[in-house]
């Protein structure tokens, strides 16, 4: 089979590898070897898939489902193992048993096209903020997950270079920048953090009505795990007359439903929001841009 990456995945590392990525050349060789290595038979690619890895439908040797996934080292697969392989099963996606093969993840097959974005808006909040809940443990002894304060601070200081060049979003950009070093002055728990959630990384299982996928792993706060879930279907928000008001209420929403201070919610909402807003910024994408930097003026 040929192991075409979808157009969106080769997009989206464009704009992360923008001189050229030897990854993704060397990417349909990859999947056949991982396919032949674990004896899989391939039903298809996931498609339009995700941004950062290549996702195949596969049955291994006995039949069952599984998927195959493959990412590249800058987008951490490595620490996804680790910590997919902590919560065993609790609140995420399986790892599978097989060869280890760096950035290579044999995984539980869930129902791929079924998000908690299928729910109505009330109870998708409700079940991504519970599946979010059992994600929060206590990280392993020796772990090598990364900190919210140091991720955080390499993005700090690509906004800064950024806001040199768009002095538009400056503004913005100083008052996020202000909030993390507010949040990060006493921080209250470091837990391991999906890192990366929202509605569309909680899929449908059959062991569990729903489970996280797709973790770039953290350890930090509770509330900064809240920050993507706070702007999901951003475009449906800033669409609505009342996309403010509703912002602020899904803020409180959560943190009450989660026990988490609600200036901390919304602290790493405003900076995850600026973050995103002047990423997309530095890659073309103005568009988006626009919309995640207008949500973040309502914060």
């Amino acid at each position: 089979m040929a192991f075409e990456p979808p157009q969106r995945l080769v997009r989206a590392l464009g704009e992360t590898a923008p001189d050229g990525d030897s990854w993704l050349e060397t990417l349909p060789e990859a999947a056949r070897q991982a396919v032949a290595l674990r004896e899989l038979t391939v039903d298809r690619v996931q498609a339009p898939g995700g941004r950062s890895s290549l996702v195949v439908l596969v049955r291994r040797a006995d039949g069952s489902p599984a998927v195959l996934k493959l990412a590249p080292p800058r987008f951490r697969p490595e620490a996804e193992r680790a910590a997919l392989t902590h919560w065993d099963g609790l609140g995420a996606v399986q790892l599978l048993d097989g060869p280890t093969t760096p950035g290579v993840l044999l995984l539980e097959r869930l129902h791929p096209d079924v998000s908690v974005r299928s729910l109505p808006e009330a109870k998708a909040l409700l079940e991504a903020a519970g599946t979010l809940r059992r994600l929060w443990v206590q990280p392993p002894a020796g772990h090598p997950f990364e900190s919210v304060a140091d991720r955080t601070g390499r993005q700090a200081e690509a906004m800064r270079a950024s806001a040199s060049t768009e002095p538009d979003v400056a503004a913005l950009v100083d008052a996020a920048l202000a909030a993390r070093e507010g949040l990060l002055a006493a921080p209250p728990e470091r837990l391991l953090l999906h890192g990366t959630f929202r509605q569309s990384k909680v899929l449908a299982g059959e062991r569990m009505p729903w489970l996280a996928v797709g973790p770039d792993p953290v350890t930090g706060e509770r509330a900064f795990d809240l920050a993507r879930l706070v702007r999901d279907r951003v475009e449906d928000l800033i669409a609505s007359p009342s996309g403010a008001t509703t912002t602020r209420r899904r803020v409180k929403r959560l943190a009450e439903s989660l026990e988490l201070d609600q200036e901390r919610v919304r602290g790493w909402t405003l900076f995850r929001a600026v973050e995103s807003g002047v990423r997309a910024l530095r890659v073309g994408r103005r568009k988006d841009a626009e919309l995640l930097l207008e949500f973040a003026g309502w914060l």
